[in-house]
């Protein structure tokens, strides 16, 4: 009889069953240790996501160098530098300065970050990201080559932490309609939205990547 998997590598076979082909899953990694997120690579997960810069390089240090690290969080500028040899994708670009940061370190290592505008499409005041209209200014400067060392992918957004379904599909609808018109100017792959609550709701309204990490990992201890 072939012994079936057991707490966080069953959480994480059946997300993956789960999602349909096109959508890519970023575990999210944030607050758990590497050997925790080293189970999870064991069974086949390459792509992670953290939100802090110090957390991330502790396990970019310490893990396999085939990991596709995500920084999913606010990020300050004067952290930026400590990422951008390594770092896979930034997917909390939320501003204009922090973009110009990004550009000007991933020059430095002579490479080109891929990075996605973070949208604010939730009605809390405590979520970061760009207004629409920031967002469409931004990516005519980059369609201008304003930002030559980054490569805008697409959209990630986070909607308002409620029970209210309507309200979360409204806000991820309204990210998918501003992805579809930037798209429409330079073709994009990633819209990145829906978590381990709404996940599913994400991938209805055409998330293309959903960032999962208490629905793997189980409930987390504490945040930082």
């Amino acid at each position: 009889m072939i012994e079936q998997p057991t707490g966080i590598e069953a959480n994480y076979s059946l997300i993956v069953k789960d999602l349909p082909p096109n959508v890519q899953l970023v575990a999210v990694s944030k607050t758990y240790n590497a050997e925790t997120v080293a189970r999870i690579y064991n069974v086949g997960q390459r792509v992670f996501g953290e939100n802090k810069v110090q957390e991330l390089v502790e396990k970019y240090t310490a893990l396999p160098k085939d990991i596709h690290w995500h920084l999913i969080g606010h990020l300050q500028t004067n952290k930026v530098k400590y990422i951008a040899e390594f770092i896979d994708t930034i997917q909390s670009v939320d501003s204009r300065k922090i973009l110009k940061e990004i550009d000007k370190q991933a020059g430095k290592h002579n490479r080109k970050i891929k990075v996605l505008l973070q949208v604010k499409i939730a009605e809390e005041d405590t979520k970061y990201g760009l207004e629409s209209s920031e967002a469409k200014e931004i990516f005519t400067e980059y369609l201008n080559d304003i930002y030559p060392n980054v490569e805008v992918q697409g959209l990630m957004g986070m909607a308002t932490f409620t029970d209210n379904e309507k309200q979360v599909q409204n806000e991820f609808s309204s990210l998918k309609n501003l992805f579809d018109e930037l798209a429409a100017q330079k073709p994009l792959t990633v819209l990145s939205m829906g978590m381990s609550n709404d996940y599913k709701l994400a991938i209805d309204c055409g998330a293309t990547s959903v960032r999962i990490g208490s629905a793997i990992f189980g409930s987390r201890a504490t945040e930082h």
